[in-house]
């Protein structure tokens, strides 16, 4: 596939859309309910885009849902490019699909399920892997049929605890998800193809919706699958924390960001004498290490965890008192997939929970992997094995010297990175924090389904193979509230030209003289004719409270209408993104001058 998106400018464009206000539904308010804080929240109800029906439930309006078609289009085209077809799959999906791949136990309770009047249990799709894995077995039946890549455009759920932040986290979305199979990883009809065209169509897309966006490593969480990336639309307010190296560009989330190189040791020489304290009803490791006299960065936090096997190991983690274990990059270091212990099971064992310390590795088998940055102190505060109670003065070359003699630690980055750490891409250069809100994610999923629902094929070998898969999604009504995120002031939504529900508004200062209606007229169906949609405040209103809707809408260019313009041959001209008031514009030039400025925003992906 190119790397050059799919055009969609004005030249290419067919006639825009005409609407009048008095036409349609807009029901802009000046105050936003109590309970949005986002602003993408606050302004989608204030400019009249969408209305709660329910907690996370909203109806889209007619402008919401003008900008949410633009954005599904886009979708369309870069996907259709990128050699993909569009199909549509159900809503309701039968439990015992989920039950085959586990995933109703990897989603829980976020799983929206219900039974029909036979008992039998549904669930609402939150995404289609299960189903369209399914189909593919009695559609599959030959390897001459690979590459394949179908999505969908469909309302997706999700049973949030908590529903908030209007559509960036909502019950009921609407999303775009694609699947690829394949019986290879590499060549042309290979996953990492498809998944490299995925990559660069997810790219075309938000530049074309004028996003300001990044594309960052990421694990898979509950979906599944080996490598992923994510895209994220980059903005003070997101609630995702992105970690970037500022001299390679490499970029990753909190969960995946790697860890430059970091100098360790365990012939640390010891600071002072163990002693145990008495450390009761202390809940966090805050309370403990004032009440030690010490701060969690010099305190050590094990925590337990378990294999996911059919015979479980225990496996202890081992970081600084101030730093998070990454249950993935423990996975990654010793070879097996794990979970944080039941507490009930870890008792059973020997482990004192909460008071945990590395000694536990001289009395219980286990797999210790202890990261770095837990080992650069001759003196630490850890657990003592024994409730209630801590020690001070631990040190690993005296405390551990058996285990460390008999290599039972691995030494390995087991914990989520931070700004201020070693970048893993350049030397000498440190990791930044930069907050973004995800609006899309691709994955190679491998045969995680296929061999869950049993799809395979004959291979050119005549051999049985499970086919290998790939799975791409976009949030695309998450997108048009990023999109807000990213861009707005204080008096309202910034629209890109491309997704804003119209191009051009057309304020109309005393809309029932013949001579004004005239002019709207004829002004209208020229800017139509260039392909620009256009919406027409015709309302019987003052002025004022006009102008402040055209900013709270936010379509790019605003054109005044009124007697006085009229007297001047003229149209008062207003770009959304200027602070100053509109100037006049000569009427027989203010079309050309709106289709340039759009078709170079649009060309550009702005």
């Amino acid at each position: 596939m190119s790397s050059t998106p799919t055009k969609s400018s004005l030249s290419q464009a067919s006639r825009g859309t005409i609407q009048r206000w008095s036409q349609t539904l807009i029901p802009t308010v000046r105050q936003a309910p109590s309970d949005a804080e986002m602003p993408s929240h606050i302004f989608m109800i204030r400019a009249g885009f969408i209305r709660q029906v329910g907690a996370g439930i909203y109806n889209y309006l007619p402008l919401a849902w003008r900008s949410l078609r633009k954005v599904s289009e886009i979708v369309r085209e870069e996907m259709d490019a990128a050699g993909a077809s569009e199909l549509l799959m159900p809503a309701f999906q039968p439990m015992e699909l989920y039950a085959e791949t586990k995933r109703d136990v990897d989603y829980g309770d976020l799983l929206f399920t219900l039974e029909d009047r036979h008992g039998r249990k549904v669930a609402l799709g939150p995404t289609h892997e299960e189903v369209i894995t399914s189909l593919m077995c009695g559609a599959l039946t030959s390897y001459k049929q690979f590459p394949l890549n179908l999505y969908q455009i469909q309302t997706k759920f999700r049973d949030e605890f908590r529903p908030r932040a209007g559509l960036l986290r909502g019950r009921e979305f609407i999303m775009k998800d694609a699947y690829s199979f394949h019986l290879d990883l590499e060549g042309e009809a290979g996953l990492n193809a498809t998944y490299d065209k995925m990559h660069q169509a997810y790219t075309n897309i938000f530049t074309r919706c004028g996003l300001d966006f990044s594309a960052v490593e990421a694990e898979a969480g509950p979906i599944g699958g080996s490598a992923s990336h994510e895209f994220m639309v980059n903005c003070a307010a997101g609630e995702d924390t992105i970690l970037v190296c500022p001299e390679s560009g490499y970029a990753a989330n909190v969960e995946k960001a790697e860890i430059g190189k970091r100098a360790w040791s365990f012939d640390v020489a010891p600071e002072g004498e163990l002693v145990k304290h008495h450390t009761p009803n202390m809940p966090g490791i805050h309370m403990v290490a004032e009440h030690l006299g010490t701060t969690p960065s010099l305190m050590l936090k094990s925590i337990v965890l378990q294999t996911l096997e059919e015979s479980p190991r225990w496996v202890v983690a081992v970081v600084r008192g101030d730093h998070e274990v990454n249950e993935s990059k423990v996975r990654d270091a010793i070879g097996f997939a794990v979970q944080l212990a039941p507490e009930k099971e870890a008792r059973a064992a020997g482990f004192v929970i909460g008071y945990v310390s590395p000694k536990t590795v001289d009395t219980i088998e286990m797999t210790m992997v202890v990261d770095p940055d837990a080992l650069g102190s001759g003196s630490w505060a850890t657990g003592a094995d024994e409730m209630d109670h801590h020690v001070t003065g631990f040190n690993w070359s005296r405390e551990m010297s058996n285990a460390i003699g008999n290599d039972k630690i691995k030494i390995a980055d087991i914990r989520n990175a931070e700004a201020g750490d070693p970048s893993p891409r350049a030397d000498g250069v440190f990791l930044e924090a930069r907050k973004g809100i995800e609006v899309g994610h691709i994955f190679k999923l491998g045969t995680k389904y296929s061999e869950a629902i049993g799809l395979s094929v004959l291979n050119k070998d005549q051999k049985k193979q499970a086919i290998i898969m790939g799975c791409y999604g976009i949030g695309v009504s998450r997108t048009l509230a990023a999109c807000i995120e990213m861009s707005h002031d204080d008096n309202g939504i910034i629209w890109p030209a491309a997704i804003a529900p119209f191009h051009v508004h057309i304020v109309v200062i005393k809309p029932k003289e013949p001579e004004v209606q005239a002019a709207v007229g004829a002004l209208s169906d020229e800017l139509a004719e260039h392909g620009i949609d256009v919406l027409i405040d015709d309302r019987a209103e003052r002025p004022g409270p006009k102008f402040k809707d055209a900013d709270l809408i936010g379509l790019p260019i605003r054109l005044t209408i009124s007697p006085k313009t009229l007297e001047e041959n003229g149209v008062e001209f207003k770009l959304r993104t200027d602070d100053a008031k509109g100037s006049m514009h000569p009427r027989d030039t203010v079309v050309q001058r709106c289709v340039e400025i759009l078709s170079a925003v649009m060309d550009s992906g702005g």
